[in-house]
């Protein structure tokens, strides 16, 4: 089937039908997974799957409805759905498509190799990862090993004349295990996701990793109630990012939801951080030629050696906040309406190896796992569950854990005194090795 064509003759339908303006997003994808525990194949699973979603505009309303039935008559019914809909909705003059045709030419993203490569292959992969990891004789038991692949096309269409479409694939492959000491049980793991299969990681770097995550944090050690230096390593990112994804959405600042609301051009954290959003790297997990409703992607920079220089937005509340798309609108699919969110989300790479923020900190922590909400997008409050590794006279010293770390977001972004040049840009959301010179540590 020409899902193109098809996208274009269903806006048509839509208008026909008696909407103002439609949109239409198809996507078509199909998902292999599966999983081995002590050498043994758990499961295979292979799905295509393939729906269209109805976004319509009626006097400044909108519905949406969405089908995963392609047959004429299933169509014709979500499209008189979504119109339905619309006419008991609120109005809201806010309520438009985007004009954009243009599309931003990126790089690598689809693998035509990926389906071609046997499935024995790819099993043995799987195999071969977790016995790797199960060498060491400090890990005792599998969580069991996986891989995973996927392939996806997406259409867009609209009533102001957008036409597109891309295709894009990802790769995946990954262990978990446990190590044991006496009564001790720790588990650690680690997962390398990659557009291209070639770029995986070898299996023996991916066992090593799970497998040190693992026992290194065997016999921890408590640590009394202080205030430190706080290292956080790339592991932790999205705990101190995710809050300031969620403050720097546009619908927050509309909404005052947002800790950075009337902060624009204004300085708020250290001059050493520069937070990108890029929608266009080669090969980026999140890279696209357009978002979620057809808006081109681009290279953004949010914060600027520490100035807050803009915030993400889609169509609507762009409109409504009377500025132009960001091209962030995202998409869980073609059963759902575009929210906001980010591309590829990093923190700028620094100056410093991971080695020597450690060698600069006499006492101090580096964390290696959060748990708990992280940086709160509202009131920019931070807490969470810690552990990872007490540093005495610039090394590691001991692992710990049961740790709660306690401050607020300007003391996370106005303290970051180092920053580490271990930049990983194979991931959607990261950052650096970095510093914070001081923050609440919650032991004993």
């Amino acid at each position: 089937m020409d899902y193109k064509d098809l996208a274009g003759q269903l806006v048509k339908k839509c208008l026909k039908k008696g909407a103002d303006a439609a949109e239409i997003y198809i996507q078509s994808s199909r998902n292999l997974s599966m999983q081995v525990r002590n050498g043994d194949i758990e499961t295979v699973e292979e799905a295509a799957t393939y729906g269209a979603g109805f976004r319509v505009f009626v006097k400044e309303k909108m519905a949406f409805s969405s089908s995963n039935d392609f047959s004429e008559k299933a169509l014709d019914d979500a499209a008189g759905r979504a119109i339905e809909f619309a006419k008991i909705a609120t109005p809201d003059s806010n309520n438009v498509l985007p004009e954009d045709k243009e599309i931003t030419e990126v790089a690598g993203l689809y693998d035509p190799q990926i389906a071609q490569i046997p499935m024995d292959d790819k099993i043995a992969l799987a195999k071969k990862v977790e016995k790797l990891a199960m060498k060491d004789p400090r890990i005792t038991t599998s969580d069991g090993a996986y891989y995973g692949e996927g392939e996806e096309e997406v259409y867009i269409a609209n009533s102001n004349g957008l036409l597109k479409s891309y295709k894009s694939s990802g790769s995946y492959l990954g262990v978990g295990v446990v190590a044991e000491k006496g009564e001790q049980k720790c588990t650690g793991g680690e997962t390398c996701i990659r557009r291209f299969y070639k770029d995986l990681k070898p299996a023996e770097e991916v066992a090593d990793k799970a497998a040190r995550n693992a026992y290194e944090m065997l016999d921890p050690k408590p640590i009394k109630t202080q205030k430190v230096p706080v290292i956080f390593h790339p592991d932790v990112a999205i705990a101190v990012l995710a809050g300031i994804l969620g403050a720097v959405n546009g619908e927050h600042i509309l909404q005052g939801a947002s800790f950075l609301a009337g902060k624009l051009n204004q300085t708020i954290g250290s001059e050493l951080i520069t937070l990108i959003d890029d929608g266009t790297r080669e090969k980026g997990l999140a890279s696209a030629p357009f978002d979620g409703e057809g808006v081109p992607t681009q290279k953004r920079i949010i914060v600027d050696k520490g100035v807050l220089k803009g915030f993400m937005y889609n169509t609507i509340v762009a409109k409504r906040a009377g500025v132009k798309s960001t091209g962030n609108a995202e998409r869980g699919g073609f059963t759902s309406l575009p929210v906001i969110g980010p591309h590829n989300f990093y923190m700028a790479s620094g100056q410093a190896s991971p080695e020597d923020i450690i060698k600069a900190t006499k006492v101090g922590l580096l964390v290696k796992e959060v748990t708990g909400y992280g940086i709160n997008r509202i009131n920019g409050d931070f807490s969470g569950g810690a552990e990872g590794f007490w540093i005495e006279d610039g090394k590691i010293a001991f692992p710990v854990k049961g740790l709660t770390i306690g401050g607020t977001a300007s003391e996370i972004l106005n303290g970051i005194d180092m920053v580490g040049n271990d930049l990983d840009l194979n991931k959607t959301m990261t950052t650096p090795t970095f510093r914070v010179k001081l923050l609440q540590i919650g032991g004993e």
